[in-house]
């Protein structure tokens, strides 16, 4: 397999259902791949001291993050028989119910798209420098962290 370019992971905004299902529909002709399984990590309107997230704001410096997640993609490659693999990571505001990160993989056999999409989402969680500013609705805000 030949050496990947590092990716631009980042969308602005939320994530929406259309990209999703656009994202599905292109994999029909793929007629190799017999399984897919997809995260959808949504925003939470967790209360935190008695005030409500209203929306998550995502930063992150954008060339070290999209590193990270190649370097993910890379060894998950090498883990696992995958025919392909998307991530798509928000960048700025995301409203809660809305969705801030999209990652698809896809193989010939189903066990291994479980495997490979939980290990995926893991790593991302544990080593990728994005940042989250919870945003109450009183615009007041702190910064997340990652559970």
């Amino acid at each position: 397999m030949e050496k990947a370019a590092i990716k631009n992971v980042f969308v602005q905004g939320a994530i929406t259902p259309q990209f999703i299902a656009n994202s599905i529909a292109k994999h029909q002709s793929k007629t190799q791949i017999g399984a897919h399984d997809i995260f959808l990590g949504q925003v939470r309107a967790d209360v935190i001291d008695g005030k409500e997230v209203k929306a998550i704001d995502y930063s992150a410096y954008e060339a070290m993050a999209n590193k990270k997640f190649h370097e993910i993609r890379e060894a998950t490659f090498k883990k696992y028989e995958l025919s392909c693999m998307h991530i798509y990571h928000s960048m700025g505001r995301v409203e809660a119910g809305e969705i801030c990160l999209f990652v698809f993989v896809s193989s010939p056999h189903r066990k291994v798209v479980f495997e490979a999409l939980q290990y995926v989402v893991e790593e991302i969680k544990a080593q990728v420098p994005v940042f989250g500013k919870e945003v109450f609705e009183d615009e007041s805000y702190q910064w997340k962290v990652n559970k």
